[in-house]
C-alpha cells in the first residue's frame, strides 16, 4: 500500500521537474505547463471527499484495482499527448484516481494488520506520502533527463499495471465499512481543531508549490544551474525531505513540528534569491527546505486523526481535498507570479504564507498536548 500511495503522488507531482521540457515539446510557456498540476490537485480536491459517498458498499479491494488502471491510462496518454488539451484530459484522470486511492489508504491499515501492528502499518503507508512528494519528483525528472519527459509518465504508467495486479493479487476483500454520510464530513469540520489543521495545511501547502512547482526555472534563473545537475540537487532535496518524513513521525508534539517546518520552509525559500545564487548555497538551502517539507505529510495526517478520533475516514477526506486544492492554488498562484513578476517573486509568496501559517500555530493553545 506504502508503494501504492507513492505511485499515485508521484504521478500528481511529475511535472513538477519537467516543465521546462514539457513547455518547449507543447510549445506553451512554463507557467501554462504548471497547471497540469493544478489540473490535477483541483480534481483530486474534489473526488476525495465525493468518492466515499458515491463508492457506498464497494468492496475496497476492486475500488483500488480499479482506480490504479485509471492512473495507468491517464500517465499512458500524458506521455502520448500531441497537445496541452489532451494533457488536460489526462491530467484530469490522474486526479480522480489520485484522490481516491490517497483517501482509501488512509483507513486501510488496521484492517490488513494485527490491532498491535496498526500504528507502524499507518505510519508506513502515511511515509509513502511524503517520500513521493520529495524523492518521486526527483526520480522522474532524471529519467525525464536520461530519455525524455514522455518516458517519464508512461514509466508511471507502466509501474501502475503492475501494481494493480498485485493489488488484485495479494490484497484480501475489503467489504466497505459503514459508508460516509455528508453529515460525518460536516460534523467532523465543526471540530476546531481540525479547521486549524485544515487552515495550515492550505497554508503551508500553498506556500510549498507556489515555489516548488517551478523550482526548476528558479534555480536556472538564480543560480544559472543546467539541466543535468538539476536532478543532482533535486535527488539531494528528496533524501532531506524522507529524513524530515522519519523525523517528523517521531515527534510527539505535532503544533511544535508543524511551526519548525514553517520556519525552515520560510527561510529557505525566502534566502534562495539572495543566497541560491551559486551551486553550494542553492544546495544547502534546497537540503534546509527538503527537510522542513518532508514532515508536512505525516503531521497534517497525525494531527487530522488526532483532532478527530472518532471520525478518522471523514476527517480524512477533509484534509485530503484541502491539500490537494492548495496544491492547485499553489501552482496555479505561482504559474502567474512566475510569468508576470519572475522567480524572485514566487519566494516572497511562499515566505508570506509559511509565516502566516507559523502565526496561526502560535496563536494555538489546544487542550490535546499532541495538538
Amino acid at each position: 500500500m506504502a508503494v501504492t500511495i507513492f505511485t499515485v503522488v508521484t504521478a500528481e507531482m511529475l511535472p513538477v521537474g519537467l516543465l521546462t521540457p514539457m513547455g518547449a515539446a507543447l510549445g506553451i510557456s512554463e507557467g501554462t505547463a504548471g497547471l497540469s498540476l493544478t489540473v490535477t490537485g483541483l480534481v483530486a480536491a474534489v473526488s476525495a471527499p465525493v468518492l466515499p459517498l458515491l463508492l457506498g458498499k464497494l468492496d475496497r479491494r476492486t475500488v483500488l484495482v480499479a482506480l490504479m488502471i485509471v492512473l495507468a491510462a491517464a500517465s499512458l496518454l500524458a506521455a502520448w499527448s500531441p497537445n496541452f488539451g489532451v494533457l488536460v484530459v489526462a491530467r484530469i484522470l490522474t486526479g480522480i484516481a489520485m484522490g481516491g486511492v490517497w483517501l482509501l489508504t488512509v483507513g486501510l491499515a488496521p484492517r490488513l494488520v494485527p490491532p498491535e501492528s496498526a500504528g507502524p502499518a499507518t505510519a508506513l503507508i502515511f511515509s509513502g506520502i511524503g517520500i513521493a512528494s520529495v524523492l518521486g519528483i526527483p526520480a522522474g525528472t532524471y529519467v525525464g533527463e536520461l530519455v525524455g519527459w514522455r518516458w517519464a509518465f508512461a514509466s508511471i504508467g507502466l509501474l501502475s499495471v503492475v501494481l494493480a495486479v498485485a493489488l488484485a493479487l495479494l490484497l484480501p476483500r475489503l467489504p466497505a465499512s459503514a459508508p460516509v454520510r455528508l453529515a460525518d464530513v460536516a460534523a467532523a469540520l465543526e471540530l476546531r481543531q481540525v479547521r486549524v489543521g485544515l487552515l495550515l495545511v492550505a497554508l503551508l501547502v500553498t506556500a510549498h508549490f507556489s515555489a516548488y512547482t517551478y523550482v526548476r526555472p528558479m534555480l536556472e534563473h538564480f543560480a544559472g544551474i543546467g539541466p543535468a545537475l538539476i536532478g543532482t540537487l533535486l535527488l539531494a532535496y528528496g533524501v532531506a525531505g524522507v529524513t524530515g518524513n522519519f523525523v517528523a513521525g517521531s515527534v510527539k508534539s505535532y503544533r511544535r513540528m508543524l511551526g519548525l517546518i514553517a520556519a525552515l520552509v520560510a527561510s529557505s525559500v525566502l534566502a534562495l534569491p539572495l543566497l541560491g545564487t551559486s551551486v553550494p548555497g542553492a544546495l544547502v538551502l534546497l537540503l534546509i527546505w527538503g527537510f522542513g517539507y518532508g514532515g508536512v505529510s505525516v503531521t497534517t495526517q497525525a494531527w487530522t486523526l488526532a483532532a478527530a478520533p472518532r471520525a478518522p475516514e471523514p476527517a480524512s477526506a477533509l484534509l485530503v481535498g484541502v491539500f490537494n486544492a492548495a496544491i492547485a492554488l499553489g501552482a496555479l498562484t505561482g504559474g502567474r507570479i512566475v510569468d508576470h513578476g519572475g522567480p524572485a517573486a514566487v519566494s516572497w509568496l511562499t515566505g508570506l504564507l509559511a509565516l502566516t501559517a507559523l502565526a496561526v500555530l502560535l496563536s494555538q493553545r489546544p487542550k490535546n498536548p499532541r495538538l
